[in-house]
């Protein structure tokens, strides 16, 4: 199983659209229908997921900016989860968006089931030097989800995350979060994916 779902996410790496549901075949043969119908959710993934970034990103910069790492990490532990409601309320009843990864800092962005194969795939991708394609797109019972992978692509990250954190700082972490996954990465790494989920 994980084999074939990997290998399907190395095909999502060119043709941008990852199938993992048995009516994902019936549903290509529909020619422009389908084409439609997946451009239009890809439209809605890329406009949710720029939208929850910038949200979380510029309120992250802004606490980074006037009281450092730690008033970023207490400014998130607080608030990212509301700041995400926040942002799927506005997409409507039919569109969720959340963010998901394979070592939370939150227990709560665990991902699990399809989710967790498929940033595992992703990583291996990652791990064979391959370039990560910008989102991937799954055909699913009651609709799609869509995928934008989240790489450490910024130095003021690596503060909470990375692999040098100053003492101070990783004692209000296990504060904060006692069973805290998210250090150790480097430029580049995958930290995770946000998901946005789009039923029809």
């Amino acid at each position: 199983m994980r084999l074939g779902r990997s290998i399907l996410v190395c095909i999502a790496a060119s043709a941008m659209l990852f199938a993992s549901h048995p009516e994902a075949k019936a549903s290509v043969a529909k020619g422009k229908q389908v084409c439609g119908e997946t451009a239009q959710a890809v439209k809605t993934g890329k406009e949710a997921s720029r939208l929850l970034l910038k949200t979380l990103g510029g309120n992250m910069k802004k606490h980074m900016k006037a009281g450092g790492a730690k008033d970023a990490l207490s400014f998130c532990s607080m608030n990212a989860a509301n700041l995400t409601a926040e942002v799927g309320s506005k997409l409507g009843d039919k569109v969720s968006v959340k963010r998901v990864t394979l070592k939370p800092r939150n227990p709560a962005n665990l991902a699990e089931g399809d989710e967790k194969e498929i940033l595992e795939a992703l990583e291996n991708l990652k791990r064979n030097s391959v370039v990560l394609p910008k989102y991937l797109l799954q055909k699913t019972k009651n609709g799609y989800k869509y995928y934008k992978p989240l790489l450490i692509n910024k130095k003021v990250c690596l503060k909470c995350h990375g692999r040098n954190i100053p003492p101070s700082l990783q004692a209000e972490i296990k504060k904060v979060y006692p069973a805290d996954k998210a250090t150790g990465y480097k430029m580049g790494d995958l930290r995770g994916a946000i998901v946005v989920t789009i039923e029809k």
